[in-house]
């Protein structure tokens, strides 16, 4: 299992996320920030889990991109 964890409440909007990850990140148009696609919210942490371990070197670059290190990849 991959879990990748957004704190969406911090994004910058730079887009960088979006860059090294397209099918995991996405950019909102209402606020311009991150939104990690088909992921659960609970208090600000945007939570995505997958079985498909493909995503993790992908996530990983995004996570290392941020400037802000809002980013977390576990693989389980």
């Amino acid at each position: 299992m991959v879990i990748v964890t957004l704190q969406r409440d911090k994004c910058i909007g730079c887009n960088y996320c979006v860059e090294m990850a397209p099918v995991q990140f996405q950019m909102s148009k209402k606020d311009g920030k991150s939104v990690l696609i088909k992921s659960v919210n609970a208090k600000g942490f945007f939570t995505l889990k997958s079985p498909d371990h493909t995503i993790v070197e992908s996530c990983e670059l995004a996570a290392k991109a941020c400037p802000v290190k809002i980013i977390s990849v576990k693989e389980t």
